[in-house]
């Protein structure tokens, strides 16, 4: 993603920001300008919990560019405290530390570095609760 597209995203990327759809009342992450279950364009933002449950996850191996020197990256799907799933990076653990089930939150955390610029990019990965599962 070019600098400019991640600066313009980066609110909802960085407080969780969703949206809830007035028609239907369905609530959608990333926010989109329709409601991908209705089409409405009616929408309004809405705050996500910090918090969910890792439903499942995978542990990938052959990852591209810079990413390369972080590789394995573990991704998971996570389903929010208000019943909102979303993919999402995992931190802070290893693929021998994860379970399906297990309490996880948000944490503020570099995503990468831009090559020409050196310009750093942060956003919302989400780790394992501690003391809790």
């Amino acid at each position: 993603m070019v600098l400019p597209r991640w600066w313009r995203k980066r609110i909802p990327r960085y407080r969780l920001i969703g949206a809830r759809c007035r028609s239907c009342g369905r609530i959608h992450y990333p926010p989109r300008n329709a409601c991908p279950y209705c089409g409405s364009t009616e929408l309004e933002e809405v705050q996500l919990p910090r918090t969910g449950v890792l439903e499942s996850y995978t542990v990938v191996y052959s990852v591209p560019g810079d990413s390369r020197l972080h590789a394995p990256v573990l991704v998971g799907l996570v389903k929010l405290d208000n019943g909102v799933r979303l993919v999402a990076e995992l931190t802070d653990a290893s693929p021998e530390e994860l379970k399906t089930g297990m309490r996880v939150e948000a944490a503020m955390r570099r995503i990468r570095e831009d090559g020409d610029t050196g310009t750093i990019m942060y956003g919302i990965k989400f780790r394992p609760v501690l003391g809790k599962s």
